[in-house]
């Protein structure tokens, strides 16, 4: 297929162009040599009517006059008979005929007067003028392919380093000294970057302080709670902390996840652990009661562990938290994995909950943001469909 691209529309614009070129050459040479082929055959049927009245008149054949035309007479017998037998076998062995025998154009003139080959040495000439022109205007379009390809070489250039700072890296410069449309783009990307880049360090750095700044109040209050008498409320004020700072865990997670700075660290798990783990990680007494996990058929996920668990964490917790009877299903299917609960059906399509920031009624709305983001960084799809009262999101 035919890639539709700048350097494309070039090769075809300049292929075409010397296709033209390389046409009308050719056509030019073979009008020439119609022209001179006919010119020739007028000259050569004036020589043999030259002859005829000359001999009509003196009896002999001006030999003077056919080389000054640079025509020669065939006096070899040997040759006459060969050529003779020549013009017999093609049927054109008439009172006057001409054709070409080893490479020479013989002119067969035979009356009632006398019978002469004769060996035309015109030839046509060669268009040295022609040629040179046609070698120049070859070689200057040439040289401006060449000069514009050149011109699009930065062009590439910018393009891999966009795909490097798409793919994350944001330590890139290409910024460029020329004076061209190219080179404007290019410094402008660089500006670009220059300020994308200043604004992700800020932001980390600002989140970074905050999550710090959260650790110790966090730490202050499970040392407090360790000097509570009662065990029960020890081990609750316990969990409440360690919640809090799994969260801020989560929270450096999620910067990383949108900021695209982060390694994968892609294996294969089994579906059913991967959903063990995410149950695991959402901190809650006797989850059993909460999740069910129903095993159709096990499969295996190459997968980047924590991510995809935070991922399946945020559907489950979405799940419980908006149930009606605090309870959700996890089927493992064959290619697939579906979280199951009883509620209310989505009050606007999914594409919407993609979006960072959705309205929600509680929470910040990036729930299903994030676990949209890990999905796409695995290539895997989210689903939503509500059946019998019943919503169902799948992750296949």
């Amino acid at each position: 297929m035919f890639k539709d691209s700048l350097r494309n529309k070039i090769n075809l614009v300049f292929s075409i162009t010397l296709v033209l070129l390389a046409t009308l050459f050719i056509a030019s040479v073979r009008y020439d040599h119609a022209k001179f082929e006919e010119h020739n055959a007028a000259h050569e049927r004036d020589i043999a009517h030259y002859l005829y009245q000359y001999y009509l008149k003196t009896g002999k054949i001006d030999e003077a006059y056919l080389e000054s035309q640079n025509v020669s007479l065939v006096k070899d017998k040997a040759q006459e008979v060969q050529i003779e037998r020549y013009f017999k076998e093609k049927g054109k062995y008439k009172k006057y005929a001409v054709d070409t025998y080893r490479l020479q154009r013989i002119i067969l003139i035979n009356n009632d007067r006398f019978k002469l080959f004769l060996e035309n040495k015109n030839r046509p000439r060669y268009p040295v003028k022609r040629i040179i022109v046609f070698a120049i205007v070859l070689l200057f379009i040439l040289f401006l392919y060449l000069w514009i390809v050149q011109s699009l070489k930065p062009l590439s250039e910018l393009k891999e380093k966009i795909k490097t700072f798409s793919e994350g890296n944001l330590d890139i410069r290409c910024a460029s000294d020329k004076d061209d449309e190219i080179a404007e783009v290019a410094n402008e990307f660089d500006h670009a970057v220059t300020m994308i880049r200043e604004l992700i360090q800020s932001r980390q750095l600002f989140l970074r302080a905050i999550m710090h700044e959260l650790k110790t109040p966090i730490a202050k209050g499970r040392l407090m709670s360790e000097m509570l008498p009662d065990e029960k409320s020890r081990a609750r004020m316990h969990s409440i902390f360690e919640r809090m700072n799994l969260l801020i865990d989560e929270f450096a997670k999620i910067e990383k996840i949108t900021s695209r700075n982060f390694d994968l660290h892609i294996s294969p798990y089994k579906m059913s652990d991967l959903a063990e783990a995410s149950i695991d990680i959402l901190m809650v007494e006797n989850p059993e009661r909460l999740v069910t996990i129903e095993i159709e058929e096990d499969y295996i996920v190459k997968a980047d562990f924590e991510l995809f668990t935070l991922a399946m964490k945020n559907l489950l917790d979405n799940a419980i938290k908006y149930s009606t009877d605090k309870h959700v299903t996890v089927k493992i299917k064959k290619d697939r994995v579906e979280i199951i609960n009883k509620g209310e059906a989505l009050p606007e399509t999914i594409e919407n909950y993609f979006k960072p920031f959705h309205t929600s009624k509680s929470g910040l709305g990036l729930g299903i943001y994030i676990v949209k983001s890990i999905l796409d960084i695995h290539h895997m799809e989210l689903a939503y469909r509500y059946e019998e009262r019943n919503n169902i999101f799948t992750v296949k």
